[in-house]
């Protein structure tokens, strides 16, 4: 292994996109490839075998492309399979879970809402992460149901997208939360809707830079920072329609590549 291997992420989709922008502009010289289920997502509705099973998938087609380290871009995955993943394999793994206890601790109201999958909600890191950090504060949970697909079928600022927004987050405004825990990959990509229906009334809090400043800190610990100042390469595959990925991606980074890969 060395420091100018990859860093390998994956995702049950394009969500993950959210997670490796933080990644690529906070570690400005990684190699990187990424990996988007789309074709199994999404993951938040699948048992916890199958998430596992699919999370090994991944892992074992990022290892055979030498990567040093995998991040885990997908709240469900890292919840319900990285125990196992990091039992079972000789790398660094880092995962992304809902960022409860930021907005725990800085809540006025008392109260926070998280949005985020079934398999998320119904794991038990997170129910052990809430519980360690929520005492005396109410807090209402969510499954975004629908909003995976309609992201990953480009449909962002459909009027079908502002339906189920308004029916999740209306009641999470009545309770008067002030903190707003987004639980899954995909959804910062719907911070400028969630923003037009919430407006001002509170913070919204994902876990992109956080993960970011988690790798870059492994990587330093393991001697593994890639300090060259060689343009980095970006490999991104997807197991099907590529282009919504390739337009995210473009508008992120135009030297980076995207292809079709069937996994």
């Amino acid at each position: 292994m060395t420091s100018t291997n990859p860093i390998g992420v994956f995702d049950s989709g394009i969500g993950g996109i959210s997670i490796w922008k933080e990644l690529v502009q906070h570690l400005p010289y990684e190699n990187t490839i990424y990996l988007a289920d789309s074709k199994n997502a999404p993951y938040g509705e699948r048992s916890k075998q199958e998430i596992i099973n699919l999370s090994v998938k991944n892992t074992e087609l990022l290892l055979k492309k030498n990567c040093k380290l995998i991040v885990v871009a997908c709240n469900t995955a890292t919840t319900n399979a990285i125990d196992y993943l990091r039992s079972n394999y000789d790398v660094s793994f880092i995962g992304i879970e809902p960022a409860i206890k930021p907005a725990a601790l800085n809540t006025k109201t008392n109260a926070i809402g998280i949005l985020a999958t079934k398999g998320t909600l119904s794991s038990d890191l997170f129910h052990s992460t809430s519980q360690k950090f929520t005492e005396g504060i109410i807090v209402i949970e969510t499954i975004g149901e629908g909003l995976v697909p309609l992201i990953e079928n480009d449909q962002i600022n459909s009027m079908e997208m502002e339906h189920l927004l308004q029916k999740f987050l209306q009641p999470m405004l009545l309770q008067k939360i002030d903190y707003l825990v987004l639980g899954c990959s995909h959804y910062p990509f719907l911070i400028p809707q969630i923003k037009k229906i919430v407006g001002n009334k509170l913070t919204i809090i994902d876990s992109g830079e956080a993960v970011a400043r988690q790798t870059k800190a492994i990587l330093e610990r393991n001697n593994l920072l890639n300090n060259s100042t060689i343009k980095p390469s970006h490999k991104l595959y997807s197991n099907a329609d590529i282009k919504t990925l390739a337009r995210i991606v473009n508008g992120i980074n135009t030297s980076a590549s995207v292809a079709f890969l069937n996994f």
